[in-house]
């Protein structure tokens, strides 16, 4: 039986902008951080700590280069002279508009400025996670991509209107990852005191995409944690104590994966 290795990767908590990313400078900050994955890379710190997971995380903000996504997520509203048609990447890998409908691009970035955009902050976090494969290549991989999600369905979700549960898991639709992985997942964030829905609204990313290969031995399942646990989602402020309980369950629910590969 081969070797197993637990390795996560938070692409969306940071907030750090390019000072060339100008549109994105001198937003209300109910704008600026309305979808980033604000301090779920805080949230799952303390256990990432206490089991010396291997983890890869991002301080840039993802509305400059969206990581879960590819940089060819771009249409003619981002990108000078993409034909893409417009809106087809409203929220791609340079987002256009929040999911709240707040417009962030007045005008679409040239094509050495989406360039640069990928040689700073896309280039350097693949690069990262091959660095991790390579380190665990003979081991069988197991892959948590960590996120946070509106407690409400908006209009630009498949769900809109719709309450979400404290958790989604979401494989691809069953590409991503070996069966039994995603059955350990959702088990252990149950045993953890969550509410856990599968698929739905998110049926997983383009890291799940990219990464998951049960044939190769990488599984990649990605998590979505519901914002309504853990803070305020209109003013993007953490409420300690409510934080504070969910670190708890977060700890114990990758504590119980770790144990159980």
């Amino acid at each position: 039986m081969s070797e197993k290795a637990l390795l996560i990767t938070i692409p969306h908590s940071g907030e750090k902008i390019p000072d060339f990313c100008v549109w994105l400078q001198n937003l209300p900050e109910e704008i600026l951080m309305c979808d980033i994955d604000r301090y779920v890379d805080q949230l799952y710190a303390p256990v990432l700590t206490e089991l010396k997971l291997h983890h890869v995380k991002t301080d840039w903000h993802r509305y400059a280069a969206d990581l879960n996504r590819i940089p060819t997520d771009i249409d003619c509203d981002s990108v000078e002279g993409n034909s893409g048609k417009s809106g087809s990447f409203a929220r791609g890998f340079h987002w256009v508009m929040t999911t709240y409908e707040h417009k962030l691009m007045p005008k679409p970035m040239s094509l050495e400025l989406h360039q640069k955009l990928v040689d700073l902050i896309y280039i350097p976090f693949h690069k990262l996670i091959a660095q991790k494969v390579s380190l665990l290549k003979d081991k069988e991989l197991f892959h948590l991509d960590l996120h946070s999600m509106p407690s409400l369905g908006t209009k630009q979700h498949r769900d809109p209107g719709e309450l979400r549960a404290d958790i989604v898991v979401s494989d691809s639709l069953g590409k991503s990852s070996r069966p039994e992985f995603v059955d350990l997942v959702i088990k252990s964030y149950v045993r953890a005191g969550f509410k856990v829905g599968y698929n739905w609204p998110y049926m997983g990313g383009r890291l799940t995409e990219q990464y998951g290969q049960p044939d190769q031995k990488h599984h990649c399942v990605q998590v979505e944690l519901n914002r309504s646990l853990y803070m305020d989602e209109k003013t993007k402020k953490i409420i300690p104590e409510k934080a504070e309980a969910i670190k708890k369950k977060l700890s114990a629910a990758i504590q119980m994966i770790e144990s159980r590969l």
